[in-house]
This record gives structure tokens, C-alpha cells and sequence, in this order.
């Protein structure tokens, strides 16, 4: 049985709306729209979805503010910023702030589509055959991750993290030990080879220990190699 994705569109251009809306309810999603900055984070706020998409220039708010709010919250959607093309530090500060991608205006259908379907191949949920099989879990002390079903649990408590939070966790943690530049965060995590970005993984990095560890500055699982990068713990 097909179960619909659920997308927020948070987009005031109204052609644009229209056009990204055609082709999400081509890929069998519902689209919810709002045009007003507010009126789309208190439905981000309030409903679940599947997928988040913010324009970044918006009467009210923001998408940049909007996702600062989302993240702050504790929201894991998946959100794809829309950015101009002129907007690098845009880019930069959306990713900084939580977004799990980003596309600059004008962009493709085929690009568009092509980003979403990542972001939904990424998240996508476990068929009831996958959660009824048996799943490959790391532990570390008293966090565990599934890798099947991309869940983090610390002391048994479900932790609640972001695409990119989980896969940067995932990728440090399967090879405890080895010290990760933040371009190798960034290329293997993101997949973009830019420079100027690296300060995204800092920023995810801080929101990632203050999630798993119980003093993010004096981080158990997630250590500083100081002037190269990170690491995972490999003494735990």
C-alpha cells in the first residue's frame, strides 16, 4: 500500500508554489502551503510532515529564522531550503541552521526532483518486513544506534536527530578512532565539495553533542582532534 509524504511548502512566489507542487503531487505527496513566514512554522510546529521546504526570503519570518525555530524545537524533518542564486552566505547559514540540503533559484524540475527523492531515499521508513527483521545496532555504553532503523536511544530514551545529525553520527561511529577533517565531514555527510561550508559541521557537531552528551563540553562520545577535526571515542 502507497502511503503519501507529507510536505510543507513554505513558499510566497506563487508560481513557484504552483510549479513545486505539481511535481511533489506527481511523486505522491500532499502539499501543504503557506505563503506567510508565521503561519508556515507554526504548522511546522504543530503537524507532522515528512519533508519541509522554506523559501528564505518571506513576509513574517524568515526561512532561515523558521528553521532555527524548528531545530530549536527539537523537529528532525528533513528541510530543503530554496535559495537565490546571489545568496551564498544564505546557503552557508541555512545549512548552519539545521537545513539538510539546499537549491538555488531558478533550479530544474529535474534537480528538484532529484533532491527530494534523496532526502526521502535518506529518511524513508522501514517496510514492516525491515522492522520485523533484525536489526544491526552499535552500542556505546548507554547510547545505541540502529542502523536499520536510523534510531538513536541514550539510557534506553529515544533521541530525536536530524538526517545529516544521524548520518554524521553513523559515519564517526562505525569507525571509532579515525579523526575526521571537517571536509571529510562535509563531502561524505553532505556531499558538497565547497570550500567556506566547513563551519556547517561545527554547527551540527554542537547540536549533535548537545543531544547525546550529558556535558557537551566535556564530550564522551564525540571528541575534538584540535586543528584537524573530529573523532568517535574509541576508548568507550
Amino acid at each position: 500500500m502507497l502511503v503519501m509524504k507529507k510536505v510543507l511548502l513554505v513558499e510566497d512566489d506563487m508560481h513557484i508554489a504552483e510549479l513545486v507542487t505539481i511535481h511533489l503531487e506527481d511523486m505522491d505527496c500532499k502539499v501543504l502551503g503557506e505563503s506567510i513566514g508565521t503561519d508556515g512554522l507554526n504548522r511546522a510546529l504543530n503537524e507532522d510532515f515528512d519533508l519541509i521546504i522554506l523559501d528564505i526570503m518571506l513576509p513574517g519570518m524568515d526561512g532561515l529564522e523558521i528553521c532555527r525555530q524548528i531545530r530549536a524545537e527539537k523537529i528532525s524533518t528533513p528541510v530543503l531550503m530554496l535559495t537565490a542564486k546571489s545568496e551564498e552566505i544564505d546557503k552557508v547559514l541555512g545549512l548552519e541552521t539545521g537545513a539538510d540540503d539546499y537549491i538555488t533559484k531558478p533550479f530544474s524540475v529535474r534537480e528538484f526532483i532529484a533532491r527530494v527523492k534523496a532526502i526521502f531515499r535518506r529518511t524513508r521508513f522501514n517496510t514492516s518486513e525491515e522492522e520485523n527483521s533484525r536489526s544491526e545496532i552499535l552500542t556505546f555504553d548507554n547510547l545505541a544506534i540502529d542502523l536499520q532503523k536510523r534510531k538513536v536511544s541514550l539510557s534506553g530514551e529515544k533521541v530525536e536527530l536530524t538526517p545529516k545529525e544521524f548520518d554524521m553520527l553513523l559515519l564517526m561511529s562505525q569507525k571509532p578512532g579515525r579523526i575526521f577533517s571537517r571536509s571529510d565531514l562535509l563531502n561524505q555527510v553532505w556531499g558538497y565539495n565547497y570550500d567556506g561550508y566547513e563551519h556547517t559541521v561545527n554547527s551540527h557537531i554542537n547540536r549533535l553533542r548537545s543531544k547525546i552528551e550529558k556535558d557537551a563540553n566535556n564530550p564522551k562520545f564525540i571528541l575534538t582532534s584540535w586543528g584537524v577535526g573530529y573523532k568517535f571515542n574509541d576508548e568507550i
